[in-house]
């Protein structure tokens, strides 16, 4: 329904080379070079600037390329009606989540795979610019959030964790302590998630709107990391809540509420505005909507 060679377009303009976009595709390079001049024949324009490596795509080729994600993102579509029409709801669900919701987001791909046991679901790890990027190309079906990052005209929310933000240092660096304030807490040998990520971010204006700036002694992208080395003892750590809440507390780490202020964070599901959507972004949302109500919107 949508011919190849703009599959071939669409996996070039990911992947950026020539070589790698032929790999994705199974195809060989010169395959893969041919559809492309197919193309610029078929439409009378260049699509892709020429050069001896992929210097990138003309402004014709990237208007082409916008048309092309539509278009095969509504045959993805089509196929999920049709199934709908027969009672089995079937397909890939690829959900993007930043790394502090890892842990949350088991409630939600739980929830689909009990109501759509033939939807194949793919969770993947990523900063928050990466998920809303690859939601407008139609690389993911959703993603998982801090709502605050998701709030433009493109987007529809669901609103479904509020995050408790706590502090998390080895047991008996605080002993006797059941909460501690964020000024004290950047007095402390921190490791934090990298700048890149949102969390990280609103961690940083916290403590910026109450004239801190602790400085990291380790930064990671990886909240599992994070956690061991708050257990070799040797650093102290501020995660949501949610992480402990799904696989527990570590031996030998204690847990304190951060006060002063004592602060939320909104986390949804995020999809990319359609009319109408694909169903499996209609049932990921309907399902997002009803873990709302388990979770009471913020506990």
């Amino acid at each position: 329904m949508i011919a190849r060679k703009y599959l071939y377009l669409i996996a070039l303009a990911r992947e950026k080379h020539f070589g790698r976009a032929a790999v994705s595709c199974h195809v060989s390079p010169s395959t893969l070079s041919a559809a492309i001049r197919d193309i610029e024949t078929e439409l009378g324009v260049a699509v892709v600037e020429r050069g001896q490596q992929f210097q990138g795509l003309t402004p014709e080729g990237r208007c082409v390329v916008e048309y092309a994600e539509r278009i095969a993102a509504s045959v993805t579509g089509l196929k999920q009606e049709l199934a709908c029409l027969q009672d089995r709801l079937s397909g890939r669900l690829r959900i993007g989540v930043i790394p502090t919701a890892l842990t949350a987001v088991a409630a939600l791909s739980a929830a689909v795979a009990r109501r759509h046991p033939m939807v194949r679901l793919q969770i993947v790890s990523l900063a928050t610019g990466d998920i809303l990027a690859q939601l407008r190309h139609y690389e993911l079906d959703a993603g998982v959030v801090y709502l605050r990052s998701a709030d433009e005209a493109d987007l529809d929310v669901v609103r479904v964790w509020q995050e408790e933000h706590v502090l998390l240092t080895a047991t008996g660096a605080l002993e006797g302590r059941d909460e501690i304030s964020w000024r004290e807490a950047a007095g402390l040998n921190l490791c934090l998630l990298t700048p890149d990520m949102q969390n990280r971010r609103t961690i940083d204006e916290t403590f910026a709107a109450l004239g801190c700036a602790p400085l990291p002694s380790l930064e990671t992208n990886s909240i599992i990391s994070l956690l061991a080395h708050v257990c070799s003892g040797g650093w102290s750590s501020i995660v949501p809540r949610s992480v402990l809440e799904m696989i527990g507390t570590p031996q030998g780490v204690t847990v304190l509420r951060l006060v002063e202020p004592s602060l939320n964070w909104a986390t949804g599901v995020v999809t990319l505005k359609r009319d109408p959507p694909s169903p499996l972004v209609s049932a990921v949302r309907a399902i997002a909507a009803g873990l709302t109500t388990t979770f009471g919107n913020g506990e």
